[in-house]
């Protein structure tokens, strides 16, 4: 805005900045609104954002009235000034921030109305997950509980069929997985701007594991059909294999023969034929191995289903045959062989046969080395499992070769003679026929040897492999089902992890569930440690086995590790923002109590948590509350009511409705206490805990009455009043007794229940309360007058008469009951008796009378109604009552009677009779008889009691009857307080005192001073009856009288004449009269102190510059917020309060030199009189009647001595 429209229109700045300020919360207001995102398909997360969306939507109805004075100061510009430039700008500023405020309105409502949608799809989705994450867990019960392939038909058939029925579940299943997934897309879909992870990750989790389910039931159905087939076909099989081998063994029995005729060798053209012939046959044989191997093999697992039935006996046997005959076939085909080989060059054919054995053997060896090394995984072990059998198969099929060639050797050279070895074998040079022989013996003998023993050893190391094969099976079975338990439990946590928010989008009243959240998850993933050093210990062992892991087996590894090492710095991270956030922004930080105050001030805390305010435009700091200071400030407008019971209760009923606690019952602050346990009365409460049960009480009263009750500041407010009453150092702690007290005192409950609760609190466990406890109670309770600056209307803060009071009514008991209590309280003693009237003005706010004030007109009358008993049809308003007026023809100390509620007809009859018996008595009566409204206490001092309230009779009124002694003064105590700061004003800086609190300290100033002459003359008075005794004492020694002792060494002893006798018994007296006075002097000392500890403290208070007096009892600190701290580094406070309890006086014993003044004791004594009238309270004129004893005691001293020395 130009800055020349400021200058000619000045009223525009304000608007201007009323402006500004509104604009920038709204746009605020508004980026806070678009920034806010929550967690699709979490509903504790979104309606923790509704309830968070209500309370914005509600600040901003509140603001409502700041846009619409706006408006309104907008017009009255517009209507002032005929400037059409600042017009325009005027209405064109209006419009902008209409525009904006409905905008931001219909962003919060369009939000809210997002989230309800949210909510309830939300809602569903989580159902229709819910029910397909039950139907995957069916499917997946079912495929656990088909262990093995079962291998009979009945079973076969029955698992079959129970395949199919999943199949067909899982077609009927889809619809709760299509569902989940179709709501799943609806929320990713229409809440794509919110984060939508757990959704996604959900709903991707959910369709992975339906589909490997799809996938099992396949395999599962195929393999089951596979192996019914086979079941089917395998007795067919069977059979025709069994035929086969009949035939076979028939043709090989007829080669047998025809290779067992003589001369058979000598026909080398039959020889040929029949090596044809079995080479059919073998040929036959080796085509039908795989098919008896596999016969044999489903043969055996059939048999392992058929265990222990007939069946099974039955299948053994035909099984048995058949590897019999097969056995019988393959023998017969090598002795055929053997014996057709067996011709002339027969040692030839040996020695080749043994040449190829060895080289086969060799070539098998070289196949069976090449299978190394293991492999790194499972299925590739699997592999080579496989090969490594089908190995095996061709090792057992060649074994009856090798056997069989070695039997033929070992008969050759055992049947063969040495002649016919020597014809045999021919050498190219002549050689001996018994060498050749020899030759021909040894080389058959060496080759069968090296065969045997090439035999042995590939079987001994195909048996070593076939064992470091099954080994590392089942170690790398055993380590891919550990990964895979892994790998899913830390999916789960992952999953987990994932949803989680930024710490920074969390709400405050979230973090503490988060963090449990959180930690809760931490404990689970604790187990998971084992998990990985298992795995990783199995990975080891592998290794010391000599398998080396395959690359996706480390990268498994490597994963697995990273994996878990990344969650727990998560989770750690995760635990540590939300701590530091929780200590940052959580209850305990007091953060949700920083919007308690507006600009400019700013909540801060001290180093004991004490809160404390800051204004930053006046760079000033103080203890209270700025709406605790407008309370207070407001509080003295109520100093004109003349009765300080009704003022100190008007004064409080206005506090409590400022604290919300009216709107508080007893059985809901009894809930939020029980809560937070606080049930040692005797132990301290820290700021935090004082904070945590406000904050309980205030948000269940905003649950109820959610437009009356702010909470931040209701709470920073009642623990503002609190400290106040219960800590006014600041030391950051009070008493469970003191908060318990405070809170029942001012909630909403019947009188009698919170008199109930309260003496429980001190009672014993058996029901009884000693003059100590009672003494704590009382205490705790004269604390609340106290810091209004009433305490001295009620006794002040000596509870100890009360407590005496209390135990003479019931007959010095030495502990009494809670009836007795109680009837003790319904006489309503003078240090309870503002609480009763609390109750009483509570009650009267509403109450409605059908009749007209006598004094200023008003009709109907609102709130207490005050009838005389002395005149017919004579009403006065609280008003006027309160204020001391009256009509013409009626006195203050005529007898009348309050009513808190209308009449009924009962009592106005029962009035009547009152008003017709006080006509015929006179005013001497009513001088005479006064009747006090509350049960007086007598105080140490035997003072005066308090100004009287009236005459009360506590049925549905009570009557009143304004009696003030014949030789006090009427005039009001408001004269009086006046007086008093006019002569403050004389000797100090400070403005007029406002507050009950200063005049009180105006008070006690002046009283110290007239004790302090009051002591001089005391000791004046000693000085010269010390003189006057040692003149006495000289007498006597100079008639030669025995010495006359000083009065504190006199003994009894036996007199040696009348004389002695006469002056020991007046020494006694002496003695007496001086231990008395010792005693009341010592009373008066210690009264003094306690004045001089409130005069050094307000010294301290009027030495400050320009220090702000703040009313009701508070001042705050320097104007900077780097004053001087205490030594608990909190900022610097003086709080003055009417009167300190005994406790706190001891510290600072600073005792004034006595002024000296020429003013004789009885002057002194009639200018105290008629400067303090004894309507003021116990404190002033219980001092002045003990001063006055003193000084008659010290004339009765004199006076003994006088006439003494006259009689001599």
């Amino acid at each position: 805005m130009p800055s020349s429209l400021l200058l000619e229109v000045p009223a525009l700045a304000d608007f201007n900045r009323a402006w500004t300020e509104l604009t920038d919360w709204l746009s605020l207001l508004d980026r806070v609104i678009k920034s806010q995102r929550v967690m699709v398909g979490d509903l504790e997360d979104i309606n923790e954002m509704i309830i968070k969306q209500k309370a914005t939507l509600q600040d901003l109805e509140q603001r409502r009235p700041q846009l619409e004075e706006l408006i309104t100061a907008a017009q009255n510009l517009k209507n002032k000034t005929s400037n059409q430039e600042a017009r325009t700008i005027i209405t064109d500023r209006i419009e902008r921030i209409q525009s904006q405020w409905d905008e931001v309105q219909e962003h919060l409502q369009n939000r809210r109305q997002q989230l309800n949608e949210m909510v309830k799809d939300s809602t569903q989705w989580l159902e229709g997950k819910e029910e397909a994450e039950q139907v995957l867990g069916q499917a997946r019960a079912k495929l656990e509980s088909w262990k093995e392939t079962p291998y009979t038909m009945d079973a076969i058939q029955k698992k079959i069929t129970e395949t199919k029925q999943l199949a067909k579940d899982l077609r009927q299943w889809q619809i709760n997985v299509d569902v989940a997934n179709d709501l799943a897309l609806k929320l990713l879909r229409d809440y794509s701007s919110d984060d939508t992870r757990k959704v996604h990750m959900i709903t991707e989790n959910i369709n992975a594991s339906w589909a490997s389910i799809h996938k099992r039931v396949s395999e599962r159905e195929a393999a089951l059909e596979e192996t019914h087939r086979l079941l089917q076909q395998f007795p067919l099989d069977l059979e025709k294999f069994l035929a086969w081998l009949t035939e076979a063994e028939t043709t090989a029995n007829v080669l047998q023969d025809a290779t067992h005729k003589e001369r058979l060798l000598e026909d080398s053209k039959g020889v040929r034929e029949l090596m044809k012939q079995w080479q059919d046959l073998q040929g036959e044989i080796e085509a039908h191995t795989d098919i008896y191997h596999n016969l044999d093999e489903n043969g055996q697992k059939v048999l392992r289903s058929l265990e222990g039935s007939d069946d099974a006996a039955l299948l053994q046997r035909r099984l048995d045959t058949m590897n019999f005959k097969w056995s019988e076939l393959r023998k017969k085909s090598l002795n055929i062989r053997s014996h057709l080989e067996a011709s002339s060059d027969q040692w030839k054919r040996l020695h080749l046969s043994l040449q190829e054995l060895l080289v086969w053997l060799q070539l098998k060896d070289d196949e069976l080395s090449r299978q190394a090394p293991m492999g790194g995984d499972f299925p590739a072990v699997q592999k080579q499992n496989d090969v490594h059998r089908a190995f095996k198969r061709e090792l057992k099929t060649k074994e009856p070769v090798i056997m069989s060639t070695l039997e033929t050797v070992r008969i050759f050279l055992t049947e063969q003679p040495l002649e016919g070895l020597e014809k045999l074998y021919q050498e190219p040079r002549e050689l001996p026929p018994e060498e050749r022989a020899q030759n021909v013996t040894r080389l058959l003998r060496k080759q069968a040897e090296e065969v045997n023993t090439e035999w042995e050893k590939l079987n001994l190391h195909s048996a070593d492999w076939q064992r470091k094969i099954d080994e590392a099976l089942a170690r790398l079975q055993e380590l891919q089902e550990a990964t895979d338990e892994l790998d899913l439990k830390l999916r789960q946590a992952e999953v987990i992890k994932g949803s989680w928010q930024p710490v920074g989008d969390l709400l405050i009243d979230s973090l503490q569930d988060h963090l449990e959240k959180v930690k809760v998850l931490r404990g689970e993933i604790t187990p998971l440690k084992e998990n990985v050093s298992y795995v990783n210990d199995l990975a080891r062992q592998l290794t010391t086995l000599g398998i080396q892991l395959s690359p996706y087996n480390l990268s498994t590894l490597e994963d697995l590790n990273t994996r878990w090492k990344l969650l727990q710095v998560a989770v750690e991270d995760r635990i540590r923002q939300l701590h530091e956030a929780h200590r940052d922004f959580g209850p305990a930080s007091q953060h949700f109590l920083s919007t308690s105050v507006q600009g400019p001030w700013e909540r801060a805390i001290s180093p004991n948590k004490v809160p404390y305010y800051i204004n930053h435009e006046t760079q000033t700091t103080c203890w209270d509350h700025p709406k605790m200071t407008e309370l207070y400030q407001s509080l003295a407008d109520l100093n004109n009511v003349r009765f300080s019971a009704y003022r100190t209760a008007m004064k409080l009923r206005r506090l409590q409705k400022a604290l919300c606690l009216d709107l508080l019952s007893l059985s809901a602050a009894c809930d939020a206490l029980d809560q937070h346990n606080l049930k040692q009365n005797d132990q301290p409460m820290d700021i935090l805990q004082v904070i945590n049960c406000l904050t309980t009480i205030y948000d269940r009263l905003e649950q109820e009455h959610s437009n009356l009750v702010n909470v931040p500041l209701c709470v920073d407010m009642c623990l503002n009043w609190l400290l106040n009453v219960y800590d006014t150092g600041r030391t950051g702690r009070i008493r469970v007794l003191s908060f318990k007290t405070g809170i029942i005192s001012l909630c909403k409950a019947h009188l009698e229940d919170k008199y109930r609760y309260l003496f429980k609190q001190v009672a014993s466990s058996t029901g009884f309360c000693d003059q100590r406890r009672l003494g704590l109670l009382l205490h705790d309770s004269i604390q609340i007058p106290r810091q209004l600056g009433e305490v001295a209307s009620f006794g002040g803060s000596n509870i100890e008469p009360s407590v005496r009071s209390c135990f003479q009514f019931a007959n010095n008991k030495p502990e009494i009951e809670a009836a007795l209590f109680l009837d003790w309280m319904r006489l309503e003693p003078q240090s309870m008796v503002w609480l009763p009237v609390l109750h009483r003005v509570a009650a009267a706010e509403t109450a409605k009378h059908q009749a007209k004030c006598n004094i200023c007109k008003e009709c109907p009358i609102i709130g207490f109604r005050y009838r005389s008993l002395k005149h017919f049809n004579y009403d006065i308003c609280q008003s006027c009552f309160f204020s001391g007026r009256v009509a013409k023809g009626h006195k203050m100390h005529y007898p009348m009677v309050e009513y808190c509620t209308p009449t009924t007809s009962g009592e106005d009859v029962r009035d009547f009779a009152k008003v017709l018996k006080n006509k015929f008595r006179t005013k001497r009566y009513f001088a005479k008889h006064p009747r006090m409204g509350y049960l007086p206490v007598q105080t140490v001092l035997e003072g005066d009691n308090m100004e009287t309230l009236a005459e009360m009779e506590n049925s549905n009124g009570s009557y009143l009857n304004d009696s003030i002694s014949p030789n006090e003064s009427i005039d009001d105590e408001h004269l009086l307080i006046q007086h008093y700061c006019q002569s403050l004003n004389q000797d100090s800086p400070l403005s007029q005192p406002r507050s009950p609190a200063q005049i009180l300290i105006s008070l006690e100033s002046e009283e110290r001073g007239e004790l302090e002459r009051i002591l001089a003359d005391l000791e004046e008075e000693n000085r010269n009856l010390q003189a006057e005794y040692d003149r006495l004492k000289q007498q006597h020694e100079h008639k030669g009288l025995s010495p006359l002792p000083s009065p504190p060494e006199m003994m009894p002893t036996s007199p040696q004449s009348p004389r002695d006798a006469e002056l020991i018994a007046e020494a006694k007296l002496l003695r007496q009269h001086k231990g008395r006075l010792e005693a009341r002097m010592q009373i008066l000392e210690d009264h003094n102190k306690q004045l001089e500890s409130q005069l050094q403290r307000l010294r301290q208070l009027l030495e400050q510059p320009q220090a702000e007096a703040k009313v009701n009892g508070t001042t705050v600190s320097s104007p900077s917020t780097s004053l001087q701290r205490s030594d608990s580094s909190q900022p610097m406070l003086l709080r003055v309060v009417g009167s300190q309890t005994s406790e706190s006086m001891g510290e600072e014993d600073l005792l004034s030199p006595p002024q000296d003044t020429s003013t004789g004791l009885e002057e002194v004594m009639e200018q105290l009189n008629n400067s303090f009238p004894s309507s003021r309270g116990h404190n002033v004129g219980s001092l002045f009647h003990l001063a006055d004893d003193l000084g008659r005691a010290m004339e009765s001293l004199v006076s003994v001595m006088t006439d003494e020395e006259g009689a001599e």
